[in-house]
């Protein structure tokens, strides 16, 4: 049987975060080596994991990723038990990692798929492994939740909290001016990017309510349907990207913001985390 050395232990610690015991007990088990001790650590992490899996995750964190070469953009949403833990490095770093391969890689429909490919900040394991050993160090579980990929031109932004983000598709325009449009909608929390991309039901429904609110207030049938129009305004202002205004500065709409910089909003996705 090889001999485990105390430096083997430590290496095997500092690589996988686990316990020194634990550490020893799979160099001996391995008969020293480091790569099939690490697997027995993963395996056995597993069964833990297992009991733990019906855990409440309300905390994480969206991960982003925009390719202006290669114009494709995507956003993951990866979930854990605690605000702490949703703040921390290999956190941030395993959100960011699952965007990117979700942008640049083949694609995936689930994240049963996204984590079986590899981690591009890893040199080895996939980010599924990446996700294991993030759990074996911090004892908490981690869901993949939300995934959206957009191919086409980008731009996004993620709150400082990074519990906010969104994803903007657009033609023309320059990114500087796209990632702005992106941070306005994470602020405004639009709808729809124009009057015909909102829910016409809704729209029928507000019009409905706020003519019988002016017929009660007395106003003839002759002047309600402009007074209505009017009105209209801050239910769009509320509700459409480019009524809104804009967040960097207020006297000036997003339509003008769009305008002055030639460009046009093809589709947005925005996200709260833990959101449908």
């Amino acid at each position: 049987m090889a001999e485990v050395t105390a430096a083997a232990v430590k290496a095997l610690r500092e690589q996988t975060g686990q316990p020194m015991m634990d550490c020893k007990a799979a160099l001996t088990e391995a008969a020293g080596d480091m790569e099939a001790a690490v697997r027995i650590l993963r395996e056995r992490n597993k069964k833990v994991q297992e009991t733990r899996l019906g855990r409440d995750t309300e905390f994480g964190r969206i991960g982003i990723y925009i390719d202006q070469a290669k114009n494709v953009g995507a956003m993951v949403e990866l979930l854990c038990e605690s605000a702490p833990v949703a703040g921390g490095t290999d956190v941030k770093q395993l959100a960011t990692d699952l965007a990117q391969q979700l942008a640049t890689g083949p694609g995936a429909s689930s994240a049963e798929e996204l984590l079986k490919q590899p981690s591009p900040s890893k040199t080895k394991p996939t980010l599924g492994e990446q996700k294991d050993d993030m759990f074996n160090r911090i004892r908490e579980v981690f869901n993949v939740g939300r995934m959206v990929r957009i191919n086409g031109k980008c731009a996004g932004y993620v709150h400082a909290t990074g519990d906010l983000a969104s994803l903007v598709e657009y033609d023309g325009g320059d990114a500087a001016t796209a990632k702005d449009i992106a941070m306005h909608i994470v602020a405004s929390a639009p709808s729809a990017v124009n009057k015909e991309n909102l829910d016409q039901t809704e729209v029928e429904k507000e019009r409905s309510f706020l003519t019988e609110q002016a017929r009660a207030e007395g106003k003839p049938d002759n002047i309600i349907a402009k007074m209505i129009e009017g009105r209209m305004k801050n239910f769009y202002s509320a509700r459409v990207l480019v009524e809104q205004p804009f967040v960097k500065e207020n006297t000036i709409s997003v339509a003008d913001v769009l305008k002055k910089a030639g460009m046009t909003v093809k589709q947005f996705v925005n996200w709260k985390l833990g959101g449908k």
